[in-house]
């Protein structure tokens, strides 16, 4: 079957704003424009793995439509929809505490905007091709990535993450050549292309590209642009929009981190070209969810030395992130920049305290307390000093009745959640005991029953998480032309904090096979 998409097309960034549209695809410097028209690579033989149903709805697709010819057609890059205008976003960036300059979309391609109900949203192909910002890559993507990113832009939404989506993974029937660890051993791999979806995919660096060229016009359109269609909140005509806007991407921003360490995911790449102005999870890398509770712990192999984009750091770089973009802003802010410091004094002073009411929820402490942070403080203590596994700690602590276990009985109940012999030995056995008798006796203050405790808990804590070694078996056998295993995964993470027994075998422990494995524990940047 066919679906209009034309009748649901609407104007977008390539229609407000300036571009390059000499349709030439050859890396490039692009001043003056807010970005470059593409022509999408056509690829030899695409074929649809898998699509996601529910963002199709949403999108005002029949799902059937999925399933057809122009549906492949169209979302691998084989076919221009008409009246629309393919194009690579233009935006600089600092990567890993430097500046990089004029990096932009060397591997997306924002197809168009469509608008369903009251909602509207860009789609883009990633891995169909070169662009003007692919410098000296070829612009594709592998199959393994492909397969993370739309599993895991999924399970961030049904997780309750904000994230941009994914509705289409589609093989493309070419070979890709890519060296997966950067050791100087490259090979072919599979291609394949990812339909990205979002309302939009403006970053930091869209801002940071034209403050560094002094384009300040160019830079005050983007910001209306943005501000226009998406922070309807914002009046342009009262005073100062723009300060505005900097303080609402700024707790946005320190959102995205709360939920991000709700789950336990760690994005590995947070440079300001991958920070969505919207505060959305963007940009699939090296992404990991850390298995045991280790603040040290980075998917990333390139940043196994500094370990910049650690768990335990991602908020802190969240708020680096956010001064650049205070520093992009400052031309249209004037000399007096008091009032983008206080965004950014709003960011410190409230992290902590929404850190830990975050963090009392997952514990079941619904009714705030001033000792709390403390609790929350030893807590994180005691799960660093050894490898407990966080998604089922914290999923386990919800089987805790606090009226009717004690702190023997209570540590029990979490125990499959440590990695190594349950017992904690010596002065970590007494601590862990101590710990659990303080949480029994704070819980027993909370006005509510055992089983809406254990409810509310099981809403806040996911039983299931899409962890490293379950995407890698997933690729593994996908890379045999088995795609059963990424259906599997999509429909568990559909509904990630439901019991699902069909699914138990995902409520364990990281198998020793996958502590060391590539793919498995730590990822490049290879995609």
């Amino acid at each position: 079957m066919e679906y209009n998409i034309k009748q649901h097309l609407v104007p977008g960034f390539e229609k407000a704003l300036p571009l390059d549209s000499t349709n030439n695809n050859q890396p490039r410097q692009t001043p003056g424009v807010a970005g470059a028209t593409v022509v999408p690579k056509n690829p030899s033989a695409p074929q649809l793995i898998i699509a996601s149903d529910a963002l199709a709805e949403d999108l005002g697709f029949d799902p059937a439509y999925t399933n057809s010819e122009d549906f492949v057609a169209i979302f691998s890059g084989q076919k221009v929809v008409e009246g629309t205008t393919p194009y690579a976003m233009n935006y600089a960036g600092h990567q890993f505490g430097h500046w990089a300059g004029q990096l932009g979309d060397g591997r997306a391609i924002n197809l168009f905007d469509i608008k369903n109900g009251d909602k509207t949203w860009t789609l883009q192909l990633k891995g169909a091709g070169r662009t003007a910002y692919s410098r000296t890559a070829d612009g594709l993507a592998v199959l393994r990535s492909s397969i993370r990113e739309f599993l895991c832009s999924e399970a961030m939404f049904h997780l309750g993450v904000p994230t941009t989506r994914a509705l289409s993974l589609i093989k493309t029937g070419d070979q890709v050549m890519r060296d997966v660890m950067y050791d100087g051993n490259p090979a072919y791999e599979q291609g394949a292309i990812v339909c990205r979806v979002a309302p939009s995919f403006v970053r930091f660096g869209n801002f940071e590209v034209h403050a560094s060229r002094q384009e300040y016009d160019l830079l005050k359109d983007l910001a209306d642009f943005v501000i226009g269609n998406y922070f309807p909140e914002i009046d342009m005509n009262q005073a100062e929009p723009y300060v505005k806007f900097f303080k609402t991407v700024c707790e946005k921003t320190l959102h995205l981190m709360l939920e991000w360490h709700r789950v336990g995911f760690v994005h590995g790449v947070m440079n300001t070209d991958n920070m969505s102005i919207l505060g959305l999870t963007i940009d699939y890398g090296p992404y990991g969810w850390t298995d045991d509770y280790n603040y040290q712990w980075t998917p990333n192999t390139t940043d196994r030395v500094e370990r910049r984009y650690r768990f335990g750091n991602q908020a802190n770089i969240a708020l680096w992130n956010l001064v650049k973009l205070a520093n992009a802003l400052v031309p249209l802010i004037g000399e007096d920049t008091t009032e983008l410091e206080e965004g950014l004094l709003w960011y410190q002073n409230n992290y902590k305290s929404k850190f830990t009411k975050m963090m009392a929820d997952k514990l079941g402490l619904f009714e705030e307390e001033e000792n709390d942070e403390a609790l929350v403080t030893s807590l994180e203590k005691l799960l660093h000093k050894q490898e407990v596994d966080m998604t089922i700690f914290f999923r386990k602590l919800s089987d805790i009745n606090p009226k009717t276990h004690d702190k023997v009985e209570a540590l029990k109940i979490v125990k499959e959640a440590f990695y190594q012999e349950f017992e904690p030995i010596g002065e970590n056995k007494d601590a862990w005991l101590a710990w659990m008798e303080e949480y029994l006796i704070r819980n027993q203050k909370e006005n509510i029953s055992s089983g809406d405790r254990q409810q509310k808990m099981n809403t806040i804590n996911p039983k299931y998480v899409l962890r490293n070694y379950m995407a890698q078996m997933a690729i593994e056998k996908a890379e045999n032309g088995d795609y059963s295993l990424v259906h599997e995964l999509h429909t568990l993470l559909k509904t990630p904090y439901e019991e699902q027994p069909e699914f138990e075998k995902y409520f364990a422990k990281r198998p020793d096979w996958a502590r060391n494995k590539v793919g498995a524990s730590m990822l490049s940047c290879s995609s």
